[in-house]
């Protein structure tokens, strides 16, 4: 999704191989999951939200690295959180357990302040510089860092199934990344004056 609203929102061109690329690491872990029986069963409510979070998700990735080519990944960042303060306090208000342990707590700070705060520093300077499409597929990695991070730390066994869809998504990633990146289209003012940047020939064109 990021990649789509890279070229919807941010006017990258990623060429073809690209994104067969994409698909190809999507289609791999799809396919993972059904095989395996991690998905069974009817959709259910919970589904669609998670599939809605899915699209707001990219959405959020594709404008917070056009921002940031502004503002910069931490200032980007920054805000967000400032003007989704309304809406996030009381929610996290709401629902705040009653009872949890140190470990929870330790656990979700460190989703606070590390993976969802600091991290977003170089994540959306990432996709500022290298383009949101072409970096954004690094997210294609995750479900691989999960699946070696869950047999380190929780001992969860990792099974030939496993490392063969961990292998076909790491090389579709490696293949994202070595494709050629097409026209990718931001605004600068530059003395006053409108340019439109090209990523691929690094020329400035004014204008009208």
């Amino acid at each position: 999704m990021t990649a789509v609203f890279a070229a919807l929102r941010a006017h990258e061109r990623p060429p073809l191989v690209f994104w067969l690329a994409s698909g190809g690491g999507l289609i791999a872990v799809l396919t993972f999951l059904v095989t395996t029986g991690v998905v069974r069963g009817a959709l259910t409510l919970s589904d669609l939200y998670l599939l809605v979070a899915v699209v707001l998700c990219g959405l959020g990735y594709a404008e917070g690295g056009v921002l940031a080519r502004a503002l910069g990944g931490a200032r980007t960042i920054c805000w967000a959180l400032v003007i989704a303060l309304p809406v996030t306090l009381p929610i996290t208000l709401v629902t705040l357990p009653q009872r949890a342990g140190t470990h929870s707590w330790a656990a979700f700070g460190y989703l606070t302040v590390i993976s969802m705060f600091l991290g977003f520093f170089a994540w959306y300077a990432g996709l500022a510089k290298g383009g949101i499409a072409q970096v954004g597929q690094i997210q294609l990695a995750q479900p691989v860092l999960t699946l070696i991070w869950s047999a380190l730390l929780l001992g969860e066994p990792v099974t030939s199934a496993s490392i063969g869809a961990a292998v076909v998504v790491l090389g579709c990633v490696v293949l994202t990344q070595r494709a050629r990146q097409g026209l990718r289209v931001s605004f600068h003012h530059n003395d006053g004056s409108l340019v439109a940047v090209s990523a691929r020939s690094s020329t400035r064109t004014p204008e009208a």
